[in-house]
């Protein structure tokens, strides 16, 4: 498996140091806000990354994606609601995870929130690592990272060394591109904030010191195997994630680095003033269909900024639908022998899949290779070169497919509770058979029209009367 990787700006062959387990470490959300399409680009892109990991690569998951849950923007917004930190943030996780849910998302093995004891206390060892290291000072009652100390610091963002402030410090958890400057690892605590006492002062953790601890606490010793995260996150979040492990460790950091691009909405960039911040709770009250969402947040490659329009989502719903209509497809095939035809396209199909997606996930070229073979099969099923024998070789190439991709099974979950009652469906088209057999063809239409409304579509073949979601 190749793997571009932003630390070298080389594609790198990729596998796992040890035990033939991938250990991977995601930044997850702040949860000061419900996440929306663009954070949920990464994190589809990100579960790409990881099915291919397992399902192409054949290799094992530690994957840790965290919650910031302690930052500037959180506790701004408890206070500015007069609730606790808790309660603000709880919310927020909550959301995320129903998200992720209706987005088909799998499961990782851990998802951390940063003020969970055991990972403030990891916080802190590693500021006593730096401590005894000559690496901070302190300043006001925060300790803070000194970034002369490290003679490669802006290895990962590519930043000049002349150019950097040398003494200047930050004390908010995010700034500008070039302001290279001693960033805040324990921030001392103002009037109102919450503070933890775990042995380095009273105070809280800044936001890069969280995920280096969250990540050196759950997958164990230096380096990872991947650190993935947005694009944003190159500087200053993860050059000084980068700056803190290594030189609390004395240890590589990540030996790969795999970033997402943004996506953009008509061409302009995600923000509220211009009313294109997008959740998917706006995208199903539009009547979309999230399983469309995620098809068109995994098209493009995840190096390449993606372009969403309402249009270009129904572009991503009609061609999930021509996969789904050629599976149910092959429950018409009549019996009859296998063909080797078939089972020669659909091994050439699977190998051109999983080539592309082990290409620094080429999801594009693994679409293709996919409709390239819907295409061949339907052709050749016109003129009855694929059997009932023939449906399992291809349901089984279409379930690997689906296992890396993920949309097919979304789709069908979705198809699974429609909008109509699924009884109500089925007497409905019992209704409109017998009004068609009393040649009342003006109930039947009805019956038709009054399903298309509630956004049930009703397909008759010779084989029968089948329905299915718009």
């Amino acid at each position: 498996m190749r793997l571009f990787n932003t630390l070298t700006r080389q594609f790198e062959e990729f596998a796992p140091s040890r035990d033939h387990t991938v250990r991977m470490y995601t930044c997850g959300l702040t949860v000061y806000a419900r996440g929306h399409i663009g954070n949920f680009r990464t994190f589809v892109c990100n579960d790409v990354l990881r099915r291919t990991l397992k399902y192409v690569g054949g290799w094992q998951m530690n994957h840790v994606i965290n919650f910031t849950d302690v930052d500037d923007k959180t506790i701004a917004g408890a206070q500015r609601e007069g609730v606790s930190l808790r309660e603000y943030t709880d919310r927020y996780i909550k959301a995320f995870h129903e998200d992720a849910a209706l987005l088909g998302l799998e499961t990782v093995e851990e998802m951390p929130r940063a003020t969970d004891p055991a990972n403030l206390d990891a916080m802190a060892n590693v500021i006593k690592a730096l401590e005894e290291r000559g690496h901070t000072y302190v300043s006001d009652g925060s300790i803070y990272f000194k970034i002369s100390t490290m003679a490669d610091y802006g290895k990962l963002a590519r930043l000049h060394h002349e150019g950097m402030q040398a003494g200047a410090r930050v004390n908010s958890d995010e700034y500008g591109k070039e302001e290279a400057r001693d960033f805040v690892l324990w921030k001392a605590t103002k009037p109102g904030e919450p503070t933890w006492d775990v042995g380095v002062g009273q105070g809280r953790p800044g936001w890069h010191i969280e995920c280096s601890a969250m990540a050196l606490r759950l997958l164990g010793e230096a380096p990872l195997d991947i650190h993935a995260g947005g694009i944003d996150l190159i500087f200053p979040h993860h050059e000084n994630e980068i700056a803190q492990s290594e030189c609390a460790t004395g240890k590589q950091f990540s030996r790969f680095w795999v970033h997402f691009e943004h996506l953009l909405v008509d061409e302009q960039k995600m923000s509220k003033s211009l009313g294109n911040v997008y959740t998917l709770t706006d995208v199903t009250e539009r009547g979309k269909r999230i399983s469309a969402l995620r098809y068109l947040l995994l098209s493009a490659h995840y190096r390449k900024q993606l372009n969403f329009t309402w249009q270009g989502l129904d572009q991503a719903d009609e061609a999930l639908t021509r996969l789904t209509d050629f599976l149910a497809r092959l429950d018409t095939l009549l019996p009859g022998e296998a063909h080797s035809e078939v089972t020669e396209r659909v091994v050439a199909a699977r190998e051109e899949f999983n080539v592309a997606l082990a290409d620094d996930l080429n999801t594009a070229a693994g679409l293709a290779a996919m409709f390239d073979l819907v295409r061949a099969l339907n052709t050749m099923i016109d003129a009855k070169q694929v059997s009932e024998a023939d449906a399992a070789t291809v349901r089984e190439a279409f379930g690997h497919f689906d296992r890396v991709l993920g949309v097919i099974s979304l789709r069908r979950a979705e198809d699974e509770k429609p909008p109509v009652a699924i009884d109500e469906i089925e007497r409905l088209i019992e209704a409109r058979k017998d009004a068609r057999r009393r040649r009342d063809f003006a109930e039947a239409d009805r019956i038709r029209k009054d399903l298309q409304s509630r956004g049930i579509i009703l397909e008759d073949s010779p084989q029968g009367t089948r329905w299915k979601r718009q």
